[in-house]
């Protein structure tokens, strides 16, 4: 208890911990948890869930709890001195872990457990985490020979090495890069608060003028707004090339690329899988490689008419009206803010000044208190920054079901992009509901004081907006559980290639005017979003949306296509097949030097190897489920009180196709999708008009 990291009594303890705390809390951790599995290895009766699988899901989370701390912490408040204490401890968590999934004696209980005459009296749940278990022994190498089992240890420690190195590399490049400018003129075009955040962060370093770096905040609105072709160009650069060979040699991720995929390949091959795309498939939703790239290259050609028609049009637009003959990478943003302007008559800068933090956050709440019967409420709690809220989630009679943190705004410290994470999980504890907590993560712009220095609050773009429901709803995922067994309950145990699903699902409503004009007040004069700019906005939704489609395709398949045996056993480096796939799939092709892989963290550095195909995979699912809701009422009380029973309840108990059809009474269709993105057969591949 006197560890912070050890403490389970209540809430994480933030205020309290330190780098010290690191190794003894995970040193003492895993001295307990192998103690408790000897104990029950050793255990000469025959296995049942009290006395065996019980004990196993405590020890589980008394670790999951404490290192996900750390990995918390690194990620959004990281230093030299924790970073140093993460990657030290890495290899002892990985070597246990990998120990636990190759223990011989464990794996044989699970499977007499699930012989035994009383498996079947078991709840769904519990049937599903045993069933579970024995297809992760088999995966973890538990059937392996003794050398190939210690193989196998060997590459999961390295890899997960490894995969630290990427992130902290990327992290470390993006950081490293400013560019300062100190005549105002150079910045025309950007929007005010743009110039204001470039000021404040400059004159945060001592220096006069206008500092940019390549954190989200200040790296899109140069590519969106600046008129100046020579700075979009060398932030473009300087972002492409992150970790690449152009940069700091210690940075550079193309060494780890290489070796994570050797590596990956070799494990596959460890456990009897053609290649690392087969054993990531294993516990999927979807069947096979071969399947995933059908049902990518469909989706392609049913996107290529469109992205064509966007690329016509952008390039016709920048020639006609911008005198730009020769459009670059670096111009691509800009000049399609440019036009959208012109053709739906509003630009991001405008619409975020609809969006102010104090109003998106109540309306977003509104509309899961509306479908799902729930109450949010701030409450005070420890937290790793000043920045930082916290939130109680209730039921509708009141009673407390889960908690949440709120960290909104980019810093140095944090890691780019936007994520949900667990920090508790639902489960039962000794009669007791162990109720559930949650991360949620954004790199969004703080609040910046007006040039009078009177406050103003964060503002969002519609974008940002989209992004803030998405993570919500991996939250929700993970927070409206009423599963009550760790290992399935939230997210866990859901198949990756469906745990998109409540994410994407609520991306939707940020469409919806009924939704929308509760999420709007004016900065400045409080008024509402006039209904005649959201339907511009409405009417803009599709803008670029085959580019987009194929964008995501891209990228989904060269994650699939590197984890095959044909790239991985002495074939094309990685960015040779980035280079075969946008030959095959895309219209727009970057200058020779983007080094998009070397970024890429999902696939590198995440859970989403082998498995980014997911997000489009999951909006087939997303898409089809909100279609109920539009036919039946998008704010409709009974069918969120359906969904959130047969989807969000059920968490990992049981199949993500098995919930999705319990939910919509047939199994998915992609109709919904196609017709959302404006690729349906009734939509026009021709130019897009607005009345």
């Amino acid at each position: 208890m006197d560890n912070p990291l050890i403490d389970r009594s209540g809430l994480p303890r933030f205020g309290d911990i330190r780098v010290e705390h690191v190794d003894p809390a995970i040193e003492s951790l895993l001295a307990q948890n192998r103690e408790a599995i000897a104990r029950v290895a050793a255990d000469p009766a025959e296995p049942s869930w009290d006395s065996f699988a019980e004990p196993l899901e405590d020890a589980s989370d008394r670790l999951r709890r404490a290192w996900g701390l750390v990995g918390h912490l690194n990620a959004v408040m990281n230093s030299p001195e924790l970073r140093e204490a993460y990657n030290g401890n890495l290899p002892r968590i990985t070597e246990y872990y990998t120990e636990l999934g190759q223990n011989e004696a464990l794996f044989s209980k699970y499977k007499a457990l699930a012989a035994s005459p009383g498996f079947g009296a078991l709840s769904p749940a519990r049937r599903k985490v045993i069933e579970n278990e024995v297809r992760d022994f088999r995966l973890s190498g538990a059937e392996l020979p003794p050398a190939q089992k210690q193989r196998y240890r060997e590459i999961s420690e390295r890899l997960a090495t490894l995969s630290s190195r990427f992130s902290d590399n990327v992290l470390d490049a993006t950081n490293a890069f400013s560019h300062y400018e100190t005549d105002r003129a150079a910045l025309a075009g950007l929007p005010e608060d743009a110039i204001e955040a470039a000021a404040e962060a400059a004159k945060a370093e001592g220096r006069e003028g206008y500092r940019f770096t390549l954190q989200a905040p200040s790296y899109m609105p140069v590519m969106q707004y600046a008129d100046d072709q020579k700075l979009r160009e060398g932030m473009y650069r300087a972002y492409v090339t992150r970790a690449s060979e152009y940069g700091k040699p210690e940075w550079d991720n193309s060494p780890l690329i290489g070796e994570i995929l050797a590596l990956r390949h070799e494990l596959a091959k460890l456990l009897g899988f053609p290649d690392f795309a087969g054993l990531s498939l294993a516990a999927k939703m979807a069947d096979s490689a071969g399947q995933v790239d059908d049902f990518l290259r469909e989706l392609a050609t049913k996107a290529r008419p469109f992205a064509l028609r966007d690329l016509t049009e952008l390039r016709a637009f920048a020639a006609e009206r911008l005198g730009m003959h020769d459009l670059q990478s670096w111009d691509l943003a800009y000049v399609s803010e440019k036009l959208r302007n012109e053709r739906y008559a509003f630009s991001d800068n405008e619409v975020k000044q609809y969006f102010p933090e104090p109003q998106v956050l109540p309306g977003m709440f509104r509309v899961v208190e509306t479908i799902y019967g729930l109450s949010i409420t701030e409450r005070d709690a420890p937290k790793w920054h000043p920045d930082v809220r916290f939130f109680e989630v209730a039921d509708a009679s009141g009673r407390p079901i889960g908690h949440f943190y709120l960290d909104l705004y980019a810093r140095a410290s944090k890691r780019g992009g936007a994520w949900m994470d667990d920090a508790i999980a639902r489960r039962r504890v000794a009669g007791d509901v162990q109720l559930p907590l949650a991360y949620l993560t954004c790199n969004f712009p703080a609040p910046v004081p007006r040039p009078d220095g009177t406050p103003r609050p964060a503002l969002f773009t519609h974008d940002d907006v989209v992004t803030l429901f998405h993570e919500f709803g991996h939250g929700l995922h993970h927070l409206l559980t009423e599963i009550d067994e760790l290992f399935v309950s939230g997210i866990n145990g859901v198949e990756w290639d469906a745990v998109e699903l409540p994410s994407q699902f609520m991306e939707n409503f940020c469409w919806e005017w009924d939704v929308l004009r509760h999420l709007t007040r004016h900065v400045d004069t409080g008024e509402t979003m006039p209904k005649a700019l959201f339907d511009r906005m409405l009417a803009a939704k599709n803008f670029q949306g085959g580019l987009q489609t194929l964008r995501q395709v891209e990228f989904a398949l060269f994650d699939m296509r590197i984890h095959a045996a044909a790239t991985a056993e002495g074939g094309l480096p990685a960015q040779a097949v980035l280079e075969q796939v946008r030959r095959e799939v895309s219209v727009l092709h970057p200058p020779e030097f983007n080094r998009f892989a070397h970024g890429f963290s999902h696939i590198f550095a995440g859970g989403y190897a082998a498995g980014y195909y997911s997000y489009k995979w999951a909006e087939v699912l997303s898409a089809d489920a909100y279609s109920l809701f539009e036919e039946r009422g998008v704010l409709n009380p009974e069918i969120g009180a359906r969904f959130r029973e047969e989807v969000l309840a059920q968490g990992g108990s049981r199949p993500a196709l098995e919930s999705f059809v319990k939910f919509r009474g047939r199994e998915p269709k992609i109709d919904a999708l196609l017709r959302h993105g404006g690729m349906d057969e009734s939509a026009s591949a021709g130019p897009a008009a607005v009345a």
